[in-house]
């Protein structure tokens, strides 16, 4: 009875220890979607220098796609001759046959001289094949031609688009206007892998910034008709989910006074129509969590903000408005 005790303890602390994890892993992870690019990092920026934790409550099914060959490659590999595709390859599986044949019959390779004179044959072929392969080999080394002039033109990636850090004394006015050339080029540099394949203009920037305070007014309102306009069904589910979650608690997340301080596109595309932004956003927040019944302030600090770095994913249809689709959490 002892034994099973025991073992029923140690089961209960496991299972306790794994819904600890995988509470903190939903805490700290992302989620959403970002089309096939959902399971790939996004590229660091200069609001964003450290790369954002990986989507872990997601729809979008993973692929295991394997590493793409080029036709030529798979060409060259096909045609080229090699030792043991020609005849050497047909004297070496003869004389293995053979000697496997031999060996059945109790003679071995040569004729009753054992298993060790067997490893000594098989060596000694071994040895000859070698030879012949490098003999056999010399001239025929692949010919590599240098990179084409449109493959050295689109190695050229596209400036992205960057927010501009507001100067000191502008107070909370938002952007303002455009990034300067000097501050893109810096941001891009600073980024390394940053892509705007889409062109994202001024006018898309502000309106993320509008969409990030809108949304977490709306998320602090528990304004349910407000996420489902900001946000895609998938990523209005998990927001729906944790409102819930909250509440069951007896708890409210309250945060105001959202002020974005500095953010860049780390990657902007098309897929299937479909255009894609994600933005890496650093912004200050009075952001605490208080008891429902009372009002008292669980966790947080409701006189000093604090500070968040995340990279929210904007999808956008044809003809239709910018989305929230996806939100990472970036550790400092």
């Amino acid at each position: 009875m002892l034994r099973i005790l025991a073992i029923a303890m140690v089961g209960l602390v496991v299972m306790l220890t794994a819904v600890d994890i995988a509470e903190a892993r939903r805490a700290g992870g992302g989620f959403g979607s970002r089309g096939s690019r959902t399971f790939s990092t996004a590229p660091v920026t200069r609001t964003a220098p450290t790369p954002a934790a990986p989507i872990e409550r997601t729809m979008t099914p993973r692929q295991n796609v394997p590493t793409a060959t080029s036709p030529a490659t798979q060409t060259r590999t096909a045609n080229r001759p090699g030792f043991f595709n020609s005849f050497g390859g047909s004297m070496l599986g003869g004389l293995l046959m053979g000697g496997l044949f031999g060996m059945l019959l109790g003679h071995g390779f040569g004729g009753g001289i054992g298993f060790l004179g067997l490893l000594l044959q098989l060596g000694l072929i071994f040895l000859a094949v070698s030879f012949a392969m490098r003999l056999f080999g010399r001239g025929q080394s692949p010919a590599y031609s240098a990179p084409s002039a449109s493959a050295q033109s689109s190695a050229s990636a596209t400036v992205p688009a960057s927010f501009r850090i507001p100067r000191i004394g502008e107070g909370r006015g938002g952007l303002g206007v455009s990034a300067t050339a000097a501050s893109v080029t810096a941001s891009a540099a600073a980024g390394g892998g940053q892509t705007d394949e889409i062109g994202i203009e001024q006018r898309d920037l502000d309106r993320c910034e509008t969409i990030l305070k809108e949304l977490q007014a709306a998320y602090a309102a528990e304004d349910y008709a407000a996420l489902r306009r900001l946000t895609t069904p998938e990523a209005m589910s998990y927001l729906a989910e944790e409102l819930g979650e909250n509440a069951t608690k007896g708890l409210r997340n309250e945060v105001r006074d959202v002020h974005l301080v500095q953010g860049d596109v780390a990657e902007a595309w098309n897929e299937s129509g479909t255009d894609y932004a994600t933005v890496a956003m650093r912004y200050e927040s009075i952001d605490v969590m208080r008891d429902r019944a009372t009002g008292r302030v669980v966790s947080g600090d409701a006189e000093r903000p604090t500070e968040a770095v995340e990279l929210w994913t904007f999808v956008r249809k044809p003809g239709g408005v910018w989305q929230v689709s996806a939100i990472q959490a970036v550790a400092e």
